[in-house]
C-alpha cells in the first residue's frame, strides 16, 4: 500500500475523530453546568441522584460505559440496534461522561468564588439569575481554564476508544492498516496526528486564557 493511500483511508478516520471531539466537547460543556447545579441543589434528592450519577461516571471506565450505551437497548430493552446506531452511542456516552467531570469543574470553580461577591450583588439590586451569569460564571471560566484543558487534552486521545463500539476512527483504521500491511507506519501517522491535534488545542486554550486574564 503507497503513502498516498494509507493517508487517505487516514484522513477519513480523522474526520470521524475530530466529529466526536466537537460534538462531545458542544454537549458536555452545558451539560456539566445543569449537572453542577443539580450537585449544588439545596433539594436532598436531587443532589443525592445528581452525585451518583458523577459518582458512576468517574468511578467506572469509559469504555465500559461505551459498552453499556452501545449494547444496553439490545440487552435490556431488546431494542435491535442499528448499524448507524454506534456513532450516536460515541456521542452519548462521551458527552455524559465529560459532562461529570466538567460538572465538579464547574463545582470547584463557583465554590471558590467569595460570598462577599453574591452579597455586594445584592445589594447592587441584581436577581440570583444575574449575579450568576453577569459576575460569578465570566469569574468562574477564567479559574477552571486550566483544568478544563486538561480534560480536553484528555479528550482528544479518549476518541481512540470509539474503536470497542466499530466506529472507524483514525486509531481503528491504522490499527487495520497496520495489521494488515505489517508496518508501524501508520500508528506513526496516528501519533503525529494527536500531538498536533493536542497542541493546536493547547495552543488554543492559553490564547483563550490570556485574554480572559483581566486581573493583571
Amino acid at each position: 500500500m503507497s503513502l498516498s493511500v494509507m493517508l487517505h483511508q487516514l484522513i477519513s478516520g480523522m474526520g470521524i475523530t475530530v466529529e466526536i471531539f466537537c460534538v462531545t466537547l458542544i454537549c458536555s460543556l452545558p451539560l456539566g453546568l445543569l449537572v453542577c447545579f443539580g450537585r449544588m441543589s439545596k433539594n436532598v434528592i436531587i443532589r443525592s441522584i445528581v452525585s451518583a450519577y458523577i459518582s458512576i461516571m468517574r468511578g467506572t471506565p469509559l469504555m465500559l460505559q461505551l459498552m453499556v450505551v452501545y449494547f444496553g437497548p439490545y440487552f435490556i430493552f431488546g431494542i435491535r440496534i442499528s448499524r448507524g446506531y454506534s456513532l450516536i452511542a460515541v456521542f452519548i456516552a462521551f458527552t455524559i461522561n465529560y459532562a461529570a467531570y466538567f460538572a465538579e469543574i464547574y463545582r470547584g470553580g463557583i465554590e471558590s468564588m467569595s460570598v462577599g461577591q453574591y452579597e455586594a450583588a445584592q445589594i447592587l439590586g441584581y436577581s440570583k439569575v444575574q449575579t450568576f451569569f453577569r459576575i460569578i460564571l465570566p469569574q468562574v471560566i477564567k479559574r477552571i481554564l486550566p483544568s478544563v484543558t486538561n480534560e480536553v487534552i484528555t479528550l482528544v486521545k479518549d476518541t481512540s476508544l470509539a474503536f470497542v463500539v466499530a466506529v472507524a476512527e483514525m486509531f481503528t483504521i491504522a490499527k487495520q492498516i497496520a495489521s494488515s500491511q505489517t508496518t508501524m507506519m501508520p500508528f506513526v501517522i496516528a501519533a503525529v496526528f494527536y500531538y498536533i491535534f493536542n497542541l493546536i488545542v493547547a495552543i488554543v486554550m492559553e490564547r483563550v486564557e490570556k485574554k480572559l486574564d483581566y486581573y493583571r
